[in-house]
């Protein structure tokens, strides 16, 4: 059995895609950009704000300095005032933390998301439970997929690859699982579907929470 699960946060423990979308569109709105759906925000989050950025603005907007400027610190601005307004704990993931605590489990968080947002979304919607580790995305570590981040939470925490799975939602999450050569299983639930999981190498995909448990056991 496993020593240790590591989730992905967005599209993974928490439907946060409502706030991102508006934080986002707001800076788009000073810009006189064209706002974008929550639905194709789905596509838009993975890779960390500066990416989601760039597809929400375009690249040729993004590439204006000011532009990405007046977007950026738009989105950090409203993000760190609404990041809880909408976005909630995925049906079953409370009870799935329960259930690897009392197997004696530990459980961590990688997220893209910047590092600043990670701790204060995770200690407000899992209030119960305790994470071995919380990373957003650290200046010291590249940024998923690279499994740079991954292996070095592994070994601050005292973790051998072998006794870790990875979850997550998309497909950067199976190449982060690859690249830190760590058992992977995908989040049918989140953002994206089984589909792009399967094609980007996930040998194992759940469709609810209490399914991944099962495997786990």
């Amino acid at each position: 059995m496993y020593k240790i699960v590591v989730f992905d946060l967005d599209g993974t423990l928490v439907n946060s895609i409502a706030d991102l979308a508006q934080s986002v569109n707001k800076g788009l709105k000073k810009c006189g950009l064209e706002e974008h759906s929550v639905e194709e925000f789905r596509f838009f989050v993975g890779n960390g704000r500066e990416v989601m950025l760039k597809k929400a603005m375009g690249e040729e907007n993004y590439s204006d300095d000011k532009k990405a400027e007046i977007v950026r610190n738009t989105f950090d601005m409203e993000y760190a005032a609404h990041s809880l307004d909408n976005t909630k704990p995925y049906d079953g993931c409370i009870g799935l933390l329960k259930e690897l605590d009392k197997k004696g489990i530990k459980t961590a968080v990688l997220s893209n998301k910047p590092d600043e947002f990670v701790n204060r979304l995770v200690c407000t919607l899992f209030p119960g439970h305790s994470f071995a580790a919380a990373w957003g995305q650290k200046s010291e570590y590249k940024r998923k997929p690279s499994g740079e981040g991954l292996c070095a939470m592994l070994k601050i925490l005292g973790f051998e690859k072998k006794d870790c799975l990875y979850v997550g939602d998309s497909d950067v999450d199976v190449f982060t699982a690859i690249d830190a050569g760590v058992d992977m299983c995908g989040a049918e639930w989140g953002f994206r579907d089984k589909e792009e999981l399967i094609n980007a190498g996930a040998k194992k995909t759940c469709k609810t929470p209490l399914e991944l448990m099962n495997f786990i056991e």
